[in-house]
């Protein structure tokens, strides 16, 4: 009898061990009015797992101003609730810009944002694709090439750093999937990840909701990308139509996406473990449909979110 409960015990064990990791779950969070005293408190309010902030204005060039002693505490309280921090970087940064001005403050600003993320502790940082702005497709692909080297060449190397599709307005260099694989293979360095957007990829045609659609796509991306890319994960609903490029978030289930495509997140392979964060007007609800939609899946009882 003993060892027949070993051998129960055992088989148990492997079980657990072999779950997939589980996808965190979280929002993007204030922190004007501090990163501690705000942001913390936002995401305890919304039950977040993980969180991603602003370090900066993401209107603006300015740099990051941050003191620190509050990134210091911000760090350690983060490291001793096991809360990942992602940072979004501003959205006038284009690293495909032709005028030379743009080009090198797209630079300065995301270097700058770099190591500010590295100081409040982030595992990386998103920045949006960009444009060519005017014509020349494949021109615009080598500036992006030598823009990116040029801010890796001068950021901390634990701070990684994350390509975001955009919705795929004006001359958009990467919006679907495809384009996007296009855009890392100009970049050319894997220590570039990625960080998915369903509602810019919705509003750049891609039918998230049609059954197997983003399984198929993921798995695409990840044969042309390589395996371990996806660094992130923004999950949000869209209030137009497939194929509108408009950027407009809604939130989870209101939109045009649909619940069904926020439930297939939880069954692509290439997902699991992949944090996701919410950007939508109703954070909180959104987290918890979220939630929801995990404990359901099958063997997520028994795995615990990565730290």
């Amino acid at each position: 009898m003993r060892c027949k409960l070993i051998e129960d015990e055992a088989k148990e064990t492997m079980i657990i061990k072999a779950a997939p990791p589980v996808s965190r779950i979280g929002s993007h969070v204030a922190v004007a009015g501090g990163l501690v005293r705000k942001g913390l408190a936002e995401a305890a309010e919304v039950g977040a797992e993980v969180i991603q902030i602003f370090v900066g204005s993401p209107r603006g060039w300015a740099p990051p101003r941050i003191e620190p002693g509050a990134a210091r505490e911000f760090r350690e309280r983060c490291e001793a609730l096991e809360l990942p921090v992602f940072v979004h970087a501003a959205y006038l940064i284009n690293l495909a810009a032709p005028q030379e001005r743009t080009l090198d403050l797209s630079v300065e600003a995301l270097t700058a944002t770099l190591h500010a993320a590295g100081l409040v502790g982030a595992r990386g940082v998103v920045v949006h694709a960009g444009s060519s702005v005017v014509p020349g497709h494949e021109d615009a692909l080598r500036r992006v090439r030598s823009s990116f080297k040029r801010v890796l060449e001068g950021s901390p190397a634990s701070v990684r750093l994350l390509l975001e599709p955009t919705a795929g307005g004006g001359r958009s260099l990467a919006s679907t999937l495809e384009s996007t694989a296009e855009y890392l293979d100009a970049v050319d360095d894997v220590r570039v990840g990625v960080c998915l957007d369903t509602c810019h990829l919705h509003a750049a045609g891609e039918a998230l909701g049609e059954p197997g659609r983003l399984a198929a796509g993921i798995a695409q991306l990840t044969s042309d990308i390589g395996a371990g890319r996806i660094g992130l994960v923004h999950v949000n609903d869209s209030k137009d139509a497939c194929g509108s490029r408009r950027d407009r978030h809604e939130s989870l289930g209101s939109g045009q996406l649909g619940a069904r495509a926020f439930e297939a997140l939880f069954a692509v392979p290439e997902l699991a473990g992949v944090p996701m964060v919410v950007e939508t007007p109703t954070h909180a609800p959104d987290v918890a449909f979220l939630n929801r939609v995990r404990a359901s899946r099958p063997m997520s009882a028994a795995a615990r979110p990565m730290p």
